[in-house]
């Protein structure tokens, strides 16, 4: 492989281990951050809320920014965005906790929506096998950053606020390597297609945007309440936070294949159903016998969501059949797709709390999942949806 190939790659695969390291790496530190900033519970979640909306509100700008300079160079910013949102995160104050973890969001909503298109255009051969790559980088980052923080905390003495800075290293590594694709001149964007209207008008969009919305929520959902349901059945906090690990390690090897297997189909329904159907035994799994064999209810929910995450993406890159429109039909789904995400938890919890168990949570995220098993079969039908058939 020549160099350059090698290094876009290289490039691309660690932007693709910046998009979760800035939202993963607050929860092992919320009460620290809580205890020295002054803030309530309540003001302590509002830290990752606000960055999952801001997934949800900013993706749109994707388009916009990749019609005046191009995905490449939208992803150069992206990164070093990122960078300069969790430094500053780490100055004095509450203000400045919150804008700069809205900055970092910010640039992974765009970054997010950029990638599906990066996979088009520079891998139009290889989308799935790409795909696998971008996404079992994004869950990687995802849990190495929850797993390092603290010990990183410990290790350097720096506490939360250098911690939170070191996550800037990443991101401008990955920006020193991508430098040179984004240098490169940028060609069909000024005058490039303006596909928002007919991906708005598609049924397969919302069909699309439906799986990548719901299958966020029942992960955002485990996410959030997981270690705490174990911890209510009986079992120790620590032996609830390795469940959790567990689950998120699982979903970087399923995240790789799957896609690999599924992008070599015209249909993906069999591998949206399959992964629906695992998702759905371990919601079983807590819901009926949580302290029984937590272990293997934690396999199969890595392997379910896993799946249905990487499927997601998947699809969004294979239906269009040109990057701009892969930008457009990324930036609906995950749009309003993280938006629906972040509903989630919220909700989950106020079942909780009027139902006073995780029974009726449990239900509803079973319906859920059903759902998210609907959407898919639609939206994993064989479809090209090309410029002029959106």
């Amino acid at each position: 492989m020549p160099f350059r190939s090698v290094l876009l790659v290289a490039g691309f695969a660690l932007a693709a281990l910046n998009l979760r390291p800035a939202i993963a790496g607050v929860s092992p530190l919320l009460d620290e951050i809580m205890d020295d900033v002054g803030l309530s519970p309540a003001g302590g979640g509002a830290i990752t809320t606000v960055m999952v909306v801001c997934l949800g509100v900013f993706g749109p700008l994707t388009p916009l920014l990749a019609r005046r300079v191009g995905l490449d160079r939208t992803l150069l910013a992206g990164l070093l965005v990122i960078a300069g949102g969790v430094m500053l995160r780490g100055l004095d104050g509450a203000p400045v906790l919150y804008l700069g973890s809205a900055l970092a969001a910010t640039a992974i909503a765009v970054m997010n929506v950029s990638m599906p298109g990066i996979v088009k255009q520079h891998f139009p051969s290889r989308v799935n096998l790409l795909t696998g790559v971008y996404v079992s980088c994004v869950v990687a980052g995802a849990t190495i950053a929850s797993a390092v923080v603290i010990p990183l905390e410990r290790a350097t003495g720096f506490g939360w606020r250098g911690v939170s800075a070191l996550l800037a290293v990443p991101a401008l590594l990955a920006a020193l390597l991508w430098l040179p694709q984004a240098l490169r001149r940028q060609t069909g964007t000024q005058n490039g297609p303006r596909p928002f209207g007919a991906v708005l008008r598609s049924r397969t969009t919302w069909y699309v945007t439906a799986l990548m919305g719901l299958q966020s929520l029942t992960f955002y959902v485990m996410l959030a309440w997981l270690p705490t349901i174990f911890v209510e059945a009986g079992l120790p906090a620590d032996q609830a936070g390795y469940l959790l690990s567990l689950t998120n390690l699982v979903q970087v090897g399923t995240s790789l294949a799957i896609p690999v297997l599924a992008g070599r189909r015209a249909s993906q329904v069999p591998y949206v159903v399959g992964a629906g159907l695992l998702t759905v035994l371990g919601y079983l799994g807590m819901l009926l016998a949580p302290a029984a064999a937590p272990w293997l209810w934690m396999i199969v929910l890595g392997i379910g969501q896993g799946a249905s995450f990487a499927l997601a993406l998947l699809i969004i890159a294979l239906r269009p059949a040109d990057p701009a429109s892969v930008t457009a039909l990324s930036a609906v789904a995950q749009s309003v797709g993280y938006v629906i995400a972040a509903l989630g938890p919220v909700l989950f919890g106020f079942l909780r709390q009027v139902s006073g168990g995780w029974t009726v949570p449990l239900l509803a995220g079973l319906g859920a999942v059903g759902a998210q098993i609907v959407a898919g079969w639609f939206a994993g039908r064989p479809a090209t949806l090309g410029k002029a058939n959106l």
